[in-house]
């Protein structure tokens, strides 16, 4: 009896460590805005509803050249 509540209490255990996982990341972003005059560690988001799939593009290393080499 006393083996069984200890398989049990560690099952639950387990069950709850595997619960506790972060959200998807497809729902974790943030677009930095440049214009805001508030700075809190950091930049301001933007809000979600007015990012665009434009701020998630870099074009600034599209070409081998500009890569720097170490």
């Amino acid at each position: 009896m006393k083996s069984f509540f200890l398989v049990l209490s560690f099952f639950a255990l387990v069950a709850s460590l595997a619960l506790a996982s972060d959200p998807s990341p497809l729902q974790d972003f943030c677009v930095a805005d440049n214009a805001s005059k508030v700075f809190v560690n950091g930049k301001v988001c933007k809000d979600p509803k007015l990012a665009q799939a434009n701020d998630f593009f870099f074009s600034g290393s599209t070409s081998p050249a500009t890569r720097p080499t170490h």
